[in-house]
């Protein structure tokens, strides 16, 4: 059960991720638990990711945010070993390079950094750029195949996939509205 800090901080991000969602990501808090979020994180186009939808858990403690999450990857993606606890700076292996101010959006921006890059941890796979091309040409199927997937996104199990609220526009200066003449 989550602490009434815990409650409305996480609240609170809930309410920003809509506002605002970082690049590539998209996180909500179970409906029964505020303490346990899904996240889904998009590949980059120009990453062994790219049309790769990648599904993942966040298990905030009660304490959260003086203690840091347990974050797990449930989708097969050829970095992360499905399933298992995935050890970062900002994970629960780390409590003490934990800091407070770090937020849903902060962690799932890391978990996509970190994803891209070649390092080793407690959690990680090693696999070729084409591996992981095929983990992500498969992702979505495989997500649509899982129930957890299906009650945390009943919105994306849809055959086709579909876009998450921001996959970069702004980072790469494309906007909603008309171009200019």
């Amino acid at each position: 059960m989550a602490s009434k800090v815990a409650h409305k901080r996480l609240t609170k991000e809930y309410v920003a991720m809509q506002k605002e969602p970082p690049p590539f990501c998209w996180a909500a808090p179970d409906e029964k638990n505020i303490l346990t979020w899904h996240f889904l994180i998009r590949g980059p186009s120009d990453s062994p990711y790219a049309g790769g939808e990648y599904h993942g858990v966040l298990q905030f403690p009660p304490e959260y945010p003086f203690k840091p999450p347990g974050i797990k990857m449930l989708t097969p993606s050829g970095r992360f070993e499905p399933d298992k606890k995935i050890c970062l700076s900002m994970s629960d292996f780390h409590p003490g390079s934990w800091n407070p101010a770090w937020s849903v959006t902060t962690i799932c921006t890391g978990i996509l950094s970190f994803m891209l890059s070649d390092e080793i941890t407690t959690g990680s796979v090693t696999s070729t750029e084409a591996e992981k091309r095929a983990f992500a040409a498969n992702s979505h199927a495989w997500n649509i195949g899982q129930s957890r997937f299906k009650e945390a996104f009943p919105d994306y199990c849809s055959p086709d996939i579909r876009d998450l609220p921001n996959m970069g526009e702004k980072e790469r200066g494309s906007s909603a509205g008309p171009a200019p003449v």
